[in-house]
């Protein structure tokens, strides 16, 4: 390699799960090279401390050791050299999340941010990388999947890749594996769909769907693509879920029940809520990737970037994943409210809304969102979920006010050729300023109340004025998570602890108690696991509260710990926080854009 700054890289123990990684530095600093790993990973917002995961390192140049001396907890100063400063490290990678690194005799996996030291001063010089294939037999039918610009592979992709600086170095993921791949082109542009893991699904039809999602974006935003091709990397697994974007690509996790089987025609409930996934991240080559806040602008991966903008870049996102379903012609109208009713409900679900804003949401995600406990429903608001609420708003009030003349389709489609003139990031009030220049409204009212205050998005209103009737119920049993209804009826309040619950092998586990239920007036809280109720042994909770009435007092026997104790319990009314969407003949028109 004659770059810069280069690197190798080999799974070298697939058994004891460790990658080999080579840096070579050609002109290392004079007074010592610096190296770091970041400490997070671009779209998840937690200091991950990646560094942990080397457990060797060492230094040469010209054969001989050169002394590395620890600076923090991701840092490192090689002694001073003359000539090319060589970096060999192992780094442990069982991590089966889509933010980290995974190995193992079956899978390799890994993002640049867990693998690849940068070498401080070289950052923006352009690197190479040789990605090695594993010397067991066992590995031999290894395949490279990634976006990294290829330099010189062999037809099973392992060899030589380039990257115009560190940054991009670390935005292109690594599959390896025995893995399956099918490939279309939409608008144009060559994507390719890669699935590990064990599995039974008909590729061919997730690649029609995925097709329809991506030319729906890709023409939503302007033609052409901002990439030259894009690669989807999903390993199907067990009960897992998540996706992180990149800027070609996307890494995803899912259940392997969630494929499109062979033979299937319609979407089931998991296969919806895989194609929302993929349809989320996608969406994020956009709108985070490239339009991002200058708070990103460029990243600093060693600390935390505080922005109050994540419920436009996160919210918007999650607003548009189930929207560009419908318009891209994969579900219809009732199905989208649907999803909606789902979404609504799950906010009125959590007492957080009332003491958290959107905005302190998105600048508190690294030490709330991202580190949730057993209070977090009582304390914090998702800016991914108030935030796609807020964005419905906000798309809905823009519409009212512009007799239909303007949306937030407006604003997004604005901010892309805005991004595209000059690259910029958005300053902390600039999302706001470029609302109103191109809708041509005052919306100052708007964001205080949907953004900076903990007050009820008049979603109701708003959704009146589009022929949709919105109401919140008592929810009709544990199972109800909110619908789209013929006629809406409100049930009778059933009984409720106010809690949300775990499986546990003793009884039912208390995941959190929510504030002002009948379970946090007991003294029950977050950990618990109930083991009876009035002397009989627990094993469903929404069936045993069936036997009592509102205002019956009963008995609960749980352990906290290795303790076991009891509580009297008076029971309370379910509240109306469940979602019934009603869908009016003519109604739903922005639905479809």
């Amino acid at each position: 390699m004659s770059t810069a700054v280069s690197y190798r890289i080999r799974p070298v123990a697939p058994e004891a799960h460790l990658f080999e990684v080579t840096l070579t530095v050609a002109q290392p600093a004079a007074a010592g090279q610096v190296l770091r790993l970041p400490a997070w990973i671009p779209g998840s917002y937690m200091i991950r401390e990646f560094a942990r995961h080397i457990v060797a390192i060492r230094a040469e140049c010209g054969n001989q050791a050169v002394a590395l001396a620890k600076l923090d907890k991701h840092s490192w100063q090689a002694a001073p050299v003359t000539g090319a400063l060589s970096v060999h490290y192992t780094v442990y990678a069982f991590d089966l999340s889509v933010r980290g690194a995974y190995l193992d005799a079956e899978r390799g996996f890994y993002n640049g941010t867990s693998v690849f030291l940068q070498a401080d001063g070289c950052e923006h010089e352009p690197c190479e990388v040789e990605i090695l294939p594993p010397q067991d037999k066992a590995q031999a039918k290894w395949q490279v999947a990634t976006s990294l610009p290829a330099l010189d592979t062999k037809k099973s992709g392992f060899g030589r890749y380039r990257a115009a600086n560190y940054d991009e170095l670390i935005d292109h993921p690594v599959e390896l594996g025995e893995f399956q791949r099918v490939s279309f082109k939409a608008c144009g542009v060559p994507h390719e769909f890669v699935v590990s893991g064990k599995y039974k699904a008909d590729l061919k039809r997730l690649a029609a769907d995925t097709k329809r999602i991506c030319e729906w974006q890709i023409r939503f935003f302007g033609e052409p693509a901002p990439f030259e091709r894009y690669v989807f990397m999903l390993f199907a697994g067990g009960d897992i879920y998540g996706g992180l974007e990149h800027r070609a690509s996307t890494a995803l996790v899912a259940s392997r029940d969630d494929l499109p089987q062979p033979g299937e025609d319609g979407i089931g409930d998991g296969y919806l809520k895989l194609l929302g996934l993929i349809s989320h991240e996608y969406f994020h080559t956009w709108n985070v990737k490239r339009m991002k806040p200058a708070a990103f602008t460029p990243y600093d991966l060693n600390r935390e970037g505080h922005t109050t903008l994540l419920w436009a870049f996160e919210g918007i996102t999650s607003y548009y994943d189930d929207l560009a379903l419908v318009r891209c012609g994969l579900i219809d109208a009732q199905r989208y409210l649907g999803l909606l009713a789902k979404t609504i409900t799950g906010v009125a679900r959590g007492n957080g809304r009332s003491k958290q804003t959107l905005a302190d949401s998105s600048f508190d995600a690294w030490t709330k969102y991202y580190r949730q406990d057993e209070n977090s429903p009582n304390s914090i608001v998702s800016y991914y979920t108030k935030g796609s609420l807020a964005a419905l708003a906000l798309d809905l009030h823009i519409r009212q006010h512009t007799a239909g003349g303007k949306s937030l389709d407006t604003v997004m489609q604005a901010l892309w050729q805005q991004w595209l003139a000059d690259g910029r990031g958005l300053a902390e009030d600039e999302w706001e300023r470029v609302a109103e220049q191109v809708t041509g409204l005052k919306l100052g009212k708007f964001f205080d109340l949907a953004i900076r205050s903990t007050r009820e998005l008049p979603l109701a209103e708003l959704l009146a004025g589009q022929g949709v009737e919105m109401q919140l119920v008592p929810a009709d049993g544990a199972a109800d998570g909110g619908s789209v209804v013929a006629e809406i009826v409100a049930p009778t309040a059933r009984p409720t602890l106010g809690v949300k619950t775990g499986a546990d092998a003793q009884g039912v586990k208390l995941v959190s108690v929510l504030d002002g239920g009948a379970a946090q007036a007991a003294g029950l809280a977050g950990g618990d696991v109930l083991i009876a109720v009035d002397g009989l042994k627990l094993n469903d909770l929404d069936k045993a509260l069936r036997r009592y009435r509102v205002g019956d007092k009963l008995k609960l026997h749980a352990f906290r710990r290795d303790e076991l104790l009891s509580f009297r319990v008076v029971l309370q009314g379910a509240p109306a926080d469940t979602c019934r969407l009603r869908l009016a003949a003519d109604g739903g028109a922005w639905i479809k854009g």
